[in-house]
């Protein structure tokens, strides 16, 4: 299996706007969770699932690899493709694109963003590895609610970035869910 590296668009001590000045406002977002007006913003992976382009902090990535397929688990749930053996460790991956009920085609450029969440490594399978975005606080947006229709709780936010929207997960709250019960959310 090869390991992928995502390409730094940006430094990580410059930000830029969608407009690619420099930026370094705060937004009601980001003072609504105590970042400062001078903050520089996070480091986000950018991925495609199916027609929609998401982003996961990078500090949670371990590393990407190419697909290779997981040894299945009898009756688990679709979403869990099964397990690898990633340098001596058993990680169970789960299919991101089942989960959020996009096609699930394998192609050359299917990867594996190996996850390091509260302790635990998971692999997640998604269609393409964009690249690493910093995104200014100022860019980011609360994720719009949306009542019982449709569950936000995994949406750290959403972010248009170069005329692109980017829908920024909270992977640590998507993998601790009762839905997927990979982490214990009481764990660390």
């Amino acid at each position: 299996m090869d390991t992928l590296t995502a390409p730094r668009t940006t430094s990580p001590t410059s930000t830029q706007s969608a407009a690619g000045t420099p930026s370094r406002k705060e937004s009601s977002y980001g003072a609504a969770h105590g970042q400062a007006a001078n903050a520089p913003g996070r480091e986000y992976l950018s991925f495609c699932l199916g027609q929609e382009e998401y982003g996961i902090d990078i500090l949670k990535v371990q590393e990407i690899r190419s697909y290779e397929a997981p040894t299945r688990i009898a009756n688990a749930p679709a979403f869990l493709k099964g397990v690898i053996n990633l340098r001596g460790v058993i990680v169970p991956v789960i299919d991101l694109r089942v989960k959020f009920g996009c096609e699930a085609e394998i192609t050359a450029i299917t990867a594996v963003v190996v996850l390091s969440v509260k302790g635990r490594v998971v692999g997640a399978v998604v269609d393409s590895v964009s690249d690493v975005l910093e995104l200014p606080h100022a860019l980011v947006k609360p994720a719009p609610e949306m009542g019982t229709l449709v569950d936000t709780s995994h949406l750290m936010g959403i972010a248009n970035v170069n005329e692109r929207m980017l829908i920024l997960l909270d992977i640590e709250s998507l993998m601790s869910s009762s839905e997927l019960g990979l982490i214990d959310a009481a764990s660390h």
